[in-house]
C-alpha cells in the first residue's frame, strides 16, 4: 500500500461563483503528513528501502523533510532532515515529532543540501525535496486520481518552487491523455525563479529568496521543469505575498482548510490576469497543502503586508 492516500477532488460553489467558471480544487493538503510531498516522497522511500537502505537523508525548507520523517516512521528506518536557518521552528518540531533527527545547517536550502550530501554513507539513501524522476512519478498519480473521478479540466494551476509538482502533474496530464490542458504556473515576487527561467530559457538562480512563501525557496528550478515548458504549454504568473496571504485566508474562511502561503500563490493566481484562465470553462486548482504555517502567523503576515 502507498504511503500516501487517494484525496478529494471537489467543485468549489463560492469559487465557482465568484469566478464565473467551474473551480475544482484537488485537496492535497489532505495528505497525512499535510502536503503533496508525500506522493513522491514515500514512493522513493518504500523503493529505497526494498533496495536495502539503511537510512533516509534529506534536505528540506520544510514540507519534504515533514514527509521523510512521516515515510521513515511508517516503514520504520531512520531519517535524519537537514534545514537551513531560514526554516521555522513550527516545522522543525513537525520534523522532529515524526522521529526524525534534525540538523540547521546554512542560511539556504542549497547550502542545507550541500551538507546532506556530505554526510551519507554508503548504507543510506538521499530523498531529493524536488529534483528526482521517482518522486515526479509519485506526483503524478493525483492527475490519475482526478482523470478518474471527474472531468477533464480545461486549465491547471498550481504552485512551484523548486518544480517537483510541476513535472509530476505535467507526467500525469500526458499519461491521462490531459497533454493538451496548459498549465498555470503561480509563483511569489522573490522566489520566482521558475518565471525568470522560463523567460530566459534556461534554469535561472535567483541570488536570494526574499518571499514569505518559503516552500518555494529553491534558489533555481530543476532543468526537467524547464525542459518540460518546451512541450507543454505553461504560463508563468508571479503573485504578491500579501496576495498570496491574502488567498491563503479566504480559502480557510471559504473551505476550512489552513494551507501555506506557497500553496496560496496557485489560489491568488485564480485572480490574477491570465490569458488561459480567461479562455477556460473549467479549472482544477492542485492544494498542495503545507503545514508549516498557523492561522497566527498568516494573520500576522497579512498585517504586515498592508
Amino acid at each position: 500500500m502507498p504511503l500516501h492516500i487517494q484525496t478529494p477532488y471537489i467543485r468549489s460553489q463560492v469559487a465557482s461563483r465568484r469566478l464565473g467558471k467551474d473551480v475544482l480544487f484537488k485537496l492535497e493538503a489532505m495528505q497525512p503528513s499535510g502536503s503533496f510531498k508525500l506522493r513522491g516522497v514515500g514512493a522513493v522511500c518504500d523503493a529505497r528501502r526494498a533496495a536495502g537502505s539503511r537510512r533516509f537523508v534529506s534536505s528540506s525548507g520544510g514540507n519534504a523533510g515533514i514527509a521523510v520523517a512521516y515515510a521513515g516512521r511508517e516503514l520504520g528506518v531512520p531519517v535524519l532532515v537537514v534545514v537551513p536557518e531560514s526554516t521555522s521552528a513550527r516545522a522543525r518540531d513537525l520534523i522532529r515529532l515524526e522521529g526524525a533527527e534534525l540538523i540547521v545547517h546554512g542560511a539556504s536550502w542549497a547550502e542545507a543540501n550541500m551538507f546532506a550530501q556530505s554526510v551519507l554513507s554508503p548504507h543510506d539513501a538521499f530523498v531529493h525535496p524536488f529534483d528526482e524522476p521517482e518522486l515526479w512519478q509519485g506526483h503524478s498519480t493525483m492527475i490519475d486520481e482526478m482523470a478518474a473521478a471527474g472531468p477533464k479540466p480545461d486549465a491547471v494551476v498550481l504552485a512551484v518552487g523548486g518544480g517537483g509538482l510541476l513535472c509530476g502533474v505535467l507526467e500525469g496530464l500526458a499519461r491521462n491523455g490531459w497533454g493538451d490542458v496548459p498549465v498555470v504556473a503561480a509563483e511569489t515576487q522573490g522566489a520566482d525563479c521558475y518565471a525568470r527561467s522560463i523567460a530566459q530559457g534556461r534554469p535561472v538562480e535567483l541570488p536570494a529568496i526574499t518571499s514569505v512563501a518559503t516552500s518555494l525557496g529553491a534558489k533555481r528550478p530543476c532543468d526537467a521543469a524547464v525542459e518540460w515548458a518546451t512541450r507543454h504549454t505553461v504560463e508563468n504568473i508571479v503573485v504578491s505575498d500579501a496576495a498570496a496571504v491574502a488567498a491563503s485566508l479566504r480559502f480557510l474562511d471559504e473551505h476550512r482548510i489552513l494551507v501555506e502561503p506557497a500553496c496560496g500563490a496557485a489560489l491568488a493566481a485564480l485572480d490574477a490576469a491570465s490569458t488561459v484562465l480567461a479562455a477556460a470553462s473549467r479549472i482544477a486548482v492542485i492544494v498542495c497543502g503545507g503545514v508549516t504555517a498557523t492561522v497566527e502567523y498568516l494573520q500576522a503576515l497579512s498585517s504586515r503586508e498592508r
